[in-house]
């Protein structure tokens, strides 16, 4: 029995063998970047640090997906897939035809049987999650990052936690599964800020989070500002922030997934934190503790 309930954990309740996220990259920029909600982008985003390398150039969906399933049928032959539509803003166009169709071109890929989309709260319609409910599985990933409007602001996030929220309810609403991204560590916030957000979490029909400690990565503004000494950032060992990662487990509502406590950017872009872990090494740390309760 896991100490907690995982992402496989609920996989499983949806499929019936191992599943593997494919990224794809659609193509699009961010409300954040292209000027409709701000400029610039969020403080702490380099978006080269979580896309793959298969993923990036002018390439299409069926190609990127075809890619990434020959990387990880070397090890795992009897693997499905879902197609992760991860870069930037996925659902950032009014084109929902244009949506549909590389969702469906996806879908197409023998072997994929679903997608997940990951988007911000402020770009999901009413009408596009109408049409996703056409494909054979689907899943949000909602960029939230923290409930206290103050640190959005602060991130230049150019969204709110209530847009958050809305946006869950309407997903779940619509019948399908939905995930946030939060980041612990952020600029002015400290862990009891940290254990709100889980709480303000648990008040919402969420299936799944993915935590993540706060990188400070090259070419960003956060490493700007933090070189400049306008503020600076809480440095975690991995030793404390498995502690933290234990304190949110405790707080989070049990029937939500973790699919993960940490993200791992490239070498050449990460200043901090540099810990030498891979994501499972990590995970073993938070699961040594647990069984230490």
């Amino acid at each position: 029995m896991h100490l907690y309930f995982t992402f496989a954990d609920f996989l499983a309740g949806h499929f019936d063998c191992k599943m593997q996220k494919l990224s794809v990259n659609a193509g699009f920029s961010c409300p954040n970047r292209d000027g409709s909600k701000g400029r610039g982008g969020c403080t702490y985003c380099n978006n080269a640090s979580f896309s793959p390398a298969y993923t990036r150039g002018l390439r299409s969906v069926t190609e990127q997906v075809e890619e990434g399933k020959r990387f990880f049928a070397r090890k795992y032959p009897d693997m499905r897939y879902l197609a992760y539509f991860q870069s930037y803003t996925s659902t950032n166009t009014a084109d929902l035809d244009r949506l549909m169709a590389m969702y469906d071109e996806a879908c197409a890929v023998d072997g994929v049987d679903g997608v997940i989309i990951g988007t911000r709260p402020d770009c999901m319609p009413d009408a596009l999650l109408d049409r996703l409910r056409s494909l054979p599985w689907v899943m949000v990933e909602y960029g939230a990052e923290s409930a206290h409007d103050a640190t959005l602001a602060r991130i230049n996030r150019c969204h709110t936690w209530a847009d958050t929220a809305d946006a869950v309810r309407r997903t779940h609403d619509a019948g399908i599964p939905c995930g946030l991204h939060l980041i612990n560590g952020l600029p002015g916030e400290d862990e009891e800020m940290m254990l709100e957000t889980v709480d303000a979490v648990n008040a919402l029909p969420v299936d799944v989070v993915k935590f993540h400690q706060l990188q400070l990565l090259r070419g960003t503004r956060m490493a700007e500002d933090v070189e400049r000494g306008l503020y600076d950032i809480i440095r975690y060992t991995p030793e404390e922030y498995a502690r933290l990662c234990v304190r949110l487990l405790g707080r989070l509502r049990p029937d939500i997934a973790v699919e993960r406590f940490v993200s791992q950017s490239p070498p050449e872009l990460l200043i901090y934190p540099r810990w030498g872990l891979k994501n499972y090494q990590f995970t073993q740390l938070v699961i040594n503790l647990l069984n230490h309760l």
